[in-house]
């Protein structure tokens, strides 16, 4: 019988509920927070280079995340032949391209 009457609420401890609820809702406001100020301008930046690597073409002058200038002589699935000067030429893999400096078009 005791333990039933521990278990009962007591008056005026009707705080408890509202402090649990008012957690929540900051927990959410500060996912929300995270998710539009780093999520998601992440996820914008990776399709964009995503978008930026899949559209290297033949003849295009890039720079690599290394600072190497050069010109797309050949591209593979994974891999891009850069010339970098007369008769040289370096294999690089398509994520190491930083920026498209101009294209050939």
């Amino acid at each position: 019988m005791e333990t039933l009457l521990a278990m009962a609420p007591q008056p005026g401890a009707s705080q408890g509920g509202s402090s649990l609820i008012s957690t929540v809702i900051m927990f959410g406001a500060i996912f929300l927070i995270f998710y539009f100020m780093i999520i998601r301008p992440q996820q914008k930046r990776a399709k964009e280079r995503e978008k930026m690597l899949s559209n290297v073409q033949k003849g295009d002058k890039i720079v690599t995340s290394g600072g190497l200038h050069g010109t797309v002589v050949f591209i593979d699935e994974k891999t891009v032949l850069i010339q970098v000067a007369d008769n040289v030429k370096l294999k690089y893999e398509r994520s190491a391209i930083a920026s498209i400096v101009s294209s050939k078009e």
